[in-house]
């Protein structure tokens, strides 16, 4: 006979806490930098003044302020003299050297663009790529060496490591590139740092890669502008729009320095005095001076923009002294410590645009009567360029510039077309500063975002100089303006988003552009309506001097939060008349693959649904080859036809609809025809029964 027994076993689950080893991991590692004779400091020790300021300037890694203090730090010379900081991180367990992202990128951001606290405090790398950024924001080093090196003990004790080197730069736009497998820090001894460092500058990223980061630090900067804009707004009275403009402006132009000749501002420059001629905006302005004196801005054109700052920097207001500090220096620490990043980092946006969009389009300036200052997006920009035919050798010119989005997009694709088909070093660089100084040529009445085109070239590589505070239509005379004012522009190529307000919805501004210019092509995005009866006086005169290549139907939400009007491109072939027998390209582009949203929170508001880029590729090569490149697009989005040179409506155009009736439709109709005549009969029969009929 066998006993049952019911036993409570009540298990309980102890907390095991693993032990750090970071002491031993430290220990080891700095015992190979005593090996090496390297002149480290450790996390209390100072490097160099200008390190020690950025460190303790960024945003430490629990998100505050205060002091950044990297396990370690070094400052390295090559056998060319350039220096590079070197900053290396200890953890000590197990899996904590780097946590990446779906595309294998240092994850220091969340999915909302925020950073990503959580994992810059936890794994080793990600400390060390945090403190290397903040270098790139706030010093003159545009290479920084980040090193991560965690470890643990195995089940016999043994110390079990490994290390992870990445180089944060300029060039990966602070996202950090893995530079290879490392076993100990003896890449880092004076006889081995040469090789190192040759190695490191092997490093590219592919276009892909270049292009998914630049797309994320794009989004960064939207997060960065919205929370910037909302601060200012919101706790700094006082200032308006062009205030705020004109503050921004000058606290980045103040910030930039150029290497050897002006030393960058930084915050502790801001002294908040009330002395007389030492206020912080004479400060600002002094250094604005300089800069622009090193430059070698014309003089009135530098005159102009200190003059127009000078009007914000200067009030009494903003230099009041209150609590010991002046509205103008809280101001000017908010933009770049937002903001530094950014354009220390070389990114090739529109940065300013997405400032005016931000700054503009929630505020007053988007209820007033210049509510059709839109600017246009970077990838429309492009689109732009690229059917205006623009090469190394164009000159191209924009008669409404706004923040200058399509002159930087005109000069990205002039730069990189130098790259890609000149061989000499010495010949590409004198080719990069003519295409900067001599071909772009801008034009912007409205003061405000005068300024803000002035800046952006500035941040661009300093194609700042032809873009001019002039009426096109009243006052332009088709020359460069500054430096040379007797030299007329030969304009081969002109981009445009004109303000439809204008008349003929703008077309006033392409009839005297092109009317100005004695060869190239023109591209303009423009209201839809101008093709359709809104502009027909000035259609039909262009058309007596110049041809229509193709006009091209965009998506009516392209402009999304901005405007709700339906826009076209047309794209003209300069100086040669248009004949009636002349084939136009009509193009539907309103499926142009990208689905869009206006949320205010959402961290990527256009996303890529259905081929985006390889869409806007064809429609080049359809508008410069014709139907042989169809591929994505149907022939129900691509006719070519031919408009009356003597109509000026009959622009857009789209695929003719089949109206000759086939057998099948034949038959589908009398089908369909037939269920409802014999549902009626059912339907009938059905009251009538009820009536005992």
């Amino acid at each position: 006979m066998c006993a049952k027994f019911d036993l409570n076993i009540e298990v309980m689950k102890v907390k095991t806490t693993t032990k750090s080893i970071e002491p031993n991991i430290a220990d080891l590692a700095n015992g190979w930098l005593k090996k090496y004779k390297l002149d480290y400091k450790l996390e209390q020790e100072s490097l160099n003044s200008e390190i020690d300021k950025a460190l303790s300037y960024y945003f430490t890694k629990n998100g505050g302020a205060g002091a950044n203090r990297p396990d370690v730090k070094l400052l390295l010379q090559d056998k060319y003299q350039i220096f590079f900081p070197v900053l290396i991180e200890y953890k000590g367990y197990k899996g904590k050297l780097v946590k990446v992202d779906a595309n294998g990128q240092v994850e220091n951001r969340t999915v909302k663009n925020e950073p990503n606290l959580k994992n810059i405090s936890a794994y080793a790398v990600n400390g060390a790529v945090h403190y290397a950024n903040a270098l790139l924001h706030h010093t003159s080093y545009t290479d920084v060496i980040a090193i991560g090196m965690t470890g643990y003990k195995d089940d016999i004790g043994k110390l079990q490591y490994e290390i992870g080197v990445y180089l944060v730069s300029k060039k990966n736009l602070g996202a950090g590139q893995r530079v290879g497998e490392f076993t100990d820090f003896s890449f880092l001894a004076s006889k081995n740092f040469d090789a190192f460092i040759e190695k490191v500058n092997t490093l590219d990223l592919t276009q892909e890669e270049l292009d998914k980061l630049k797309e994320q630090r794009e989004r960064e900067i939207d997060t960065s502008l919205i929370k910037l804009n909302n601060d200012i707004y919101q706790n700094e009275k006082g200032l308006g729009e062009n205030d705020r403009v004109y503050l921004v402006a000058a606290s980045i132009i103040a910030t930039l320095g150029i290497p050897g000749k002006v030393s960058p501002l930084e915050k502790t420059d801001l002294k908040s005095s009330n002395e007389k001629g030492n206020k912080d905006g004479d400060i600002i302005i002094r250094k604005i001076r300089a800069f622009l004196d090193e430059k070698d801005i014309p003089v009135e054109k530098k005159n102009l923009i200190l003059r127009t700052l000078e009007n914000t920097l200067t009030t009494e207001n903003i230099n009041k002294v209150e609590n010991g500090e002046t509205q103008l220096k809280r101001v000017f620490t908010k933009i770049v410590d937002d903001l530094g990043i950014y354009y220390k980092i070389g990114l090739t946006t529109d940065f300013t645009g997405k400032l005016f969009n931000e700054m503009y389009g929630w505020l007053g300036f988007s209820q007033d009567k210049l509510n059709d200052v839109v600017l246009t997006p970077s990838y429309v920009a492009s689109l732009l360029v690229k059917l205006a035919r623009v090469n190394k050798d164009s000159y191209v010119w924009d008669f409404a510039t706004g923040s200058a989005g399509l002159l930087v997009a005109a000069m990205n694709e002039m730069l990189n077309d130098a790259k890609n088909n000149i061989q000499s070093p010495d010949e590409l660089t004198q080719k990069e500063i003519k295409i900067k100084a001599e071909q772009l040529l801008g034009l912007e009445l409205l003061s405000s975002v005068y300024m803000l085109a002035i800046l952006n070239m500035i941040l661009m590589g300093d194609g700042s100089s032809n873009i001019l505070n002039t009426d096109s239509i009243k006052d332009f005379d088709g020359k460069y303006g500054f430096g040379k004012p007797d030299t007329k522009f030969p304009a081969d190529a002109f981009i445009l988003n004109p303000p439809y307000s204008a008349s003929g919805n703008g077309m006033n501004f392409v009839e005297k552009a092109m009317n100005m210019m004695n060869n190239g092509y023109a591209a303009i995005i423009i209201q839809h309506s101008s093709g359709s009866g809104k502009a027909v006086d000035y259609n039909k005169r262009i058309l007596t001097k110049h041809t229509l290549l193709a006009s091209i139907k965009m998506p009516i939400d392209i402009f999304i939060g901005k405007s709700s009007v339906q826009t076209q491109i047309y794209v003209f072939k300069v100086n040669e008349k248009h004949h009636k027998d002349e084939i136009v390209k009509f193009i539907d582009f309103s499926n142009d693959g990208y689905a869009r949203s206006n949320r205010k929170k959402s961290s990527n508001n256009l996303k890529d649904i259905d081929r985006a880029q390889e869409r806007y590729q064809e429609v080049v090569d359809l508008v410069r080859f014709g139907k042989s490149k169809l591929k994505i697009f149907t022939e129900n989005e691509y006719y070519e036809g031919h408009i009356d040179p003597n109509n000026g409506a009959d622009w857009n155009q789209s695929s003719p609809i089949e109206t000759q009736p086939t057998l099948q439709d034949f038959k589908k109709t009398v089908s369909a025809y037939l269920s409802w005549d014999i549902s009626n009969l059912l339907e009938q029969y059905a009251v009538d029964e009820k009536l005992g009929k």
